[in-house]
C-alpha cells in the first residue's frame, strides 16, 4: 500500500514560481513511474510530468522548459519546480505513483496563478 500526500500548492503571480512536493509512505524505489497531472474546472485532467524509474522524464506539451519533475529515493519524495507560472496553469494537481502496476493517487493540492 502506498499513500501520496501533497504539498507546495498555492497563490502566486503570473510569472512567479511554486516547487510541489509529494510525499510517500510507503516505499517508492520500486515505482515503475510517478507523476503529476493536473485537473482546471471544467476540465479533463492531463499530464504534467512523469519521472521513470531509470531516470527518464516526460513532460506536457504546455509546460516543457518551464517545470521540471525530479525525486529523492531516499526521502521517498518527488517534486514538481514550477516556473514562470501562466493563469492557464491553475488547476488542482495530483501526484500519482505505478507501484506493483497499482496505480495510487494523492488528495491534490491547489495552484492558483493570477494574472
Amino acid at each position: 500500500q502506498v499513500r501520496l500526500v501533497e504539498s507546495g500548492g498555492g497563490l502566486v503571480e503570473a510569472g512567479g514560481s511554486l516547487r510541489l512536493s509529494c510525499a510517500a509512505s510507503g516505499s517508492i524505489s520500486s515505482a515503475e513511474t510517478m507523476g503529476w497531472y493536473r485537473q482546471a474546472p471544467g476540465k479533463q485532467r492531463e499530464l504534467v510530468a512523469i519521472i521513470i524509474r531509470d531516470g527518464r522524464t516526460n513532460y506536457g506539451e504546455s509546460v516543457k522548459g518551464r517545470f521540471t519533475i525530479s525525486r529523492d529515493g531516499a526521502k521517498n519524495t518527488v517534486f514538481l519546480q514550477m516556473n514562470s507560472l501562466k493563469p492557464e496553469d491553475t488547476a488542482a494537481y495530483y501526484c500519482y505513483a505505478i507501484v506493483s502496476s497499482t496505480v495510487y493517487w494523492g488528495q491534490g493540492t491547489q495552484v492558483t496563478v493570477s494574472s
